[in-house]
């Protein structure tokens, strides 16, 4: 018997529109679904006897919006204070720290998009070179990674610095006509604008080719 919490379901906000969203789950029964402390969408599903094949197949249309990567005002039950907190893969070493200490004087914002250059400029890109178990001190040691390292990375940065900051998951639109994997950022808390969106991996402030899942 297992439990599979779930969060594929993007919902309206400042930077989209979720015009229309089918979640079909085969294999596994919806136990119940919320609204999380984060205001993320969530489904809990559950799964009994042998081992089988679950599939959840997500279609959908969403309207997106390009704020600079402005999210705005932060929401939900879950206090700012929270996201300063380390995590185990968020967790600040000597690495961090000397990244951090390498950025130069400015303002929030122009500090924030510093670390972003030097997150991306210190990890490249590299598939296969970490797994879901590896944290922002392992990374910068190795100085290779996907995007969920780069956003890991940059998190440990930026709490360094005092700011909150967070891990989104969702997608982003290539090119490339045929596209499943999802893709990760990371954004900081800013006081005079509130949450501000940041892809080390690609050197941006999200624009309208991506969707939030969570």
């Amino acid at each position: 018997y297992a439990l599979q919490r779930l969060r594929p379901v993007p919902v309206t906000g400042a930077t989209q529109t979720v015009l229309s969203w089918d979640l079909e789950v085969e294999g596994a029964r919806e136990e119940v679904r919320f609204i999380d402390h984060f205001g993320n969408d969530t489904r809990l599903y559950s799964v009994s006897g042998e081992t089988q094949r679950i599939a959840a197949i997500a279609r959908g249309e969403v309207e997106t919006r390009d704020t600079a990567g402005v999210h705005g005002a932060h929401t939900g039950f879950a206090p700012l204070w929270l996201f300063r907190r380390e995590t185990p893969l968020t967790a600040a070493g000597e690495r961090v720290a000397a990244l951090v200490a390498g950025l130069s004087e400015g303002s929030d914002i122009e500090r924030l998009h510093q670390l972003m250059a030097a997150v991306a400029g210190r990890v490249a890109y590299q598939v296969g070179s970490t797994d879901v178990a590896t944290g922002a001190e392992q990374v910068l040691t190795s100085g290779a990674g996907v995007c969920q390292d780069h956003a890991h990375v940059f998190i440990a940065a930026a709490r360094r610095l005092g700011f909150p900051a967070r891990y989104v998951s969702g997608y982003l639109k290539l090119e490339a006509a045929e596209q499943t994997a999802s893709h990760a950022w990371a954004e900081a808390h800013v006081d005079s604008l509130g949450w501000v969106a940041f892809d080390p991996s690609n050197g941006i402030s999200p624009d309208a080719r991506y969707v939030r899942l969570a």
